[in-house]
Parts: C-alpha cells; structure tokens; sequence
C-alpha cells in the first residue's frame, strides 16, 4: 500500500507496490523489456551461448590451490581435481575468443553471435573473459542466488543483466541463441541443457540450434544417453542433437560450419 502520508502517487513509483506479490507481472515483465531494449540499443542480432559449472578454476588458480593444498597439508586429491577440471576453463576461453574473432571479421553492422554466458565465475567467467580478450562485446545473464552467483569482471559492462526469475533468464538464453557450447556442470549446467533438448525434441525451438557438449568422459560418466535410447525413453534420432568433442579445434569448426550454413542469412532472435 502506498505511504498514507501522501497525498498523491504515482503507481509506477511506488516502490512498495512494485515489489509486492500484486505486481509481480510488471516484474516478468520488466525482466522482458528491459532486455529487449538494450540488445537493440547495442545491436545484439544473436548469441553462442556457454553453460558450464561455476566451480571450475583457471588453471592457474588451480595451481595454486594444489600448492598451497601440498603445503599446508589441505585436501591434496580436491585440489588436483580442480587442476584437471580446469582444463575446461581454459578450453572455453580458446574457444570464446576463437569464436569472437571470427565474428567480428563477418563485417557486417549488427553483432552477429556474440558470447553469452551465465555471467557468474567458472565457466562462465571463462567465456567472457576469452570474448573479452578477442576485444569483442559480451553478454552476461547474472541470477540472484545467495552463493556462487557474483557477476565476473569479464562482461562488457553495458550487457550485464541481473535476474530474479530463472524461467525468465532461460528465455533470452534461448531467444537469442544460435549455437550451444555446453561444458562440464552441475544441477544447473544440466537443467538448461535437457530444457534445451526438450523444446528442440518437442519443436517449440524450431530455429536451427547446434549444441556442443564438450568433454566427453565426462559427459559419458554423468548422462548415459544411450541408455535412455536402449530403454525406449527416446529415439536414436534424438542422439543428433548435440555433437560431442574434446576439442576446441572440432567445437569452433562445427559451430562456424552449423552457423554458415543455417543462420548466417537468418539474422535475428528466433524460435
């Protein structure tokens, strides 16, 4: 309700109105609006989107986390797991900053492709930070989380976005995108690829939209697909729906190849 020491005021600066469970629909509808205006202030045609834990250290904070770990005596074999892990930090910078490189050499006036991440550290960080690198703009779609979730230094400032609602943060990473690169990750990285694969499965994403799962020990150890296939849960057909890799070299071909071939002409926001 509004400050009953006024004699007038007006409802869309009422602070208190807008943060009650009454306004809520201006909120989903802010975080909609909001967005959609700035990505056409700055241009933004499309993005490559990046998902993947935040957990996963540089490697050279890894190295430096197993150092002190041996010298301190902390725990040795979490450290060297961080080590190994950072492989996939390193792994998305290269592959960030390749594919910036070649997008800005598209020449044309819209940024086309641009590099999206979660805007968080780990993967994330990593992403932005090789986009950054490439001297490119990029995108961050931050989430309001009590742990984890701190926006990383690597965002171009004026494309770093802050959510509330998941639901409305997963929109503009699937509104936009015209390629996924999916690294190792947690409840989350996993959440936003099988929503991904489920709106393709079911064509409420009908653009065409190739997704990367880089790491495939991994991938292999955490998600047995073929056996959702063996058990009749999906087709075989639904197996080509990502491509699986190891390498930043065969990531950056498949993802310039799928993007010359099926959006390169087809600029814009689609699903």
């Amino acid at each position: 309700m509004p400050d009953s020491s006024n004699k007038s005021f007006r409802a869309y600066e009422d602070a208190n109105f807008l943060h009650s469970p009454d306004a809520r629909a201006l909120r989903i509808l802010a975080e909609y609006i909001e967005p959609n205006s700035r990505f056409k202030h700055y241009n933004i045609e499309d993005t490559i989107i990046f998902f993947g834990s935040a957990r996963i250290p540089s490697r050279d904070e890894a190295r430096e986390a197993l150092k002190i770990a041996e010298a301190e005596g902390g725990n040795v074999e979490k450290a060297r797991s961080g080590l190994e892990m950072s492989q996939y930090y390193e792994a998305t910078r290269e592959l960030a900053k390749r594919l910036t490189v070649w997008s800005k050499g598209l020449g044309e006036d819209a940024r086309r492709f641009v590099v999206c991440s979660g805007g968080g550290p780990g993967i994330m960080e990593a992403a932005n930070r090789g986009a950054s690198e490439a001297k490119g703009l990029n995108v961050g779609l931050n989430i309001s989380l009590p742990f984890e979730q701190m926006e990383n230094p690597h965002i171009s400032r004026e494309l770093s976005f802050e959510f509330h609602y998941f639901f409305m943060r997963k929109f503009w990473f699937t509104y936009l995108a015209k390629a996924v690169v999916v690294m190792p990750g947690g409840f989350g990285t996993l959440d936003e690829l099988f929503e991904l694969l489920t709106l393709i499965q079911t064509r409420k994403v009908r653009k065409h939209l190739p997704i990367v799962l880089f790491g495939s020990r991994y991938w292999s150890e955490v998600i047995d697909m073929k056996a959702l296939e063996k058990y009749g849960t999906i087709d075989a057909a639904d197996l080509e729906l990502f491509f699986r890799t190891d390498s930043v070299d065969e990531a950056y071909d498949f993802i310039t190849e799928q993007l010359k071939a099926y959006s390169l002409g087809s600029p814009g926001a689609t699903l």
